[in-house]
């Protein structure tokens, strides 16, 4: 059994291994309609300070992160953030994307967020499950979202409703 990872703030002195691991993502053509992981600035600046983790091991290596972004700027979606989870190849199967999605959905409960949600290729099967055991539900495919690398991709749209009192309607009413 692998240990506990260490979960920790992303910061900018992660910013070499979080944009390393985004690139690997990226190149696996199952993550994200992105071509390059661009630069750290861009990132930085795209992604809540408050709601961004790494999980790295015993010496401080980085495994894989998780970061948020408010989907619009209207007050009305002030409670509903997307986001993005990314493990690295060679620590893929150790639990690490639950430990970050864990550590996101704390944080954003704990700021008055009551939903998390995502865009998942259907073909990236691992995500999707562990979204699913994160508490995620499907909502819906976009179907031919967009094209990539040539041809149409379909997208699964997943949330995962707060499922403490007073952040918003229980699961079972998302209305």
């Amino acid at each position: 059994m692998n240990p506990t990872p260490h979960i920790a703030a992303m910061t900018a002195a992660h910013a070499e291994a979080v944009l390393a691991i985004y690139q690997e993502g990226i190149d696996t053509a199952q993550a994200t309609f992105a071509t390059t992981a661009g630069d750290w600035a861009a990132f930085d600046a795209g992604h809540l300070s408050e709601h961004r983790y790494v999980a790295c091991d015993d010496t401080g290596t980085v495994l894989g992160w998780v970061a948020a972004a408010p989907i619009s700027s209207q007050c009305v979606y002030a409670g509903v953030i997307e986001h993005s989870v990314y493990v690295t190849a060679a620590a893929r199967g150790q639990r690490l994307g639950t430990h970050l999605l864990q550590s996101l959905i704390s944080s954003s409960e704990n700021a008055g967020i009551w939903t998390l949600q995502c865009g998942i290729f259907p073909e990236n099967t691992a995500s999707l499950a562990l979204h699913q055991r994160a508490g995620f539900r499907v909502v819906g495919t976009q179907h031919h979202l967009g094209q990539h690398h040539g041809r149409w991709r379909d997208v699964t749209l997943l949330e995962r409703r707060s499922t403490r009192t007073g952040l918003s309607p229980t699961p079972q009413d998302p209305t």
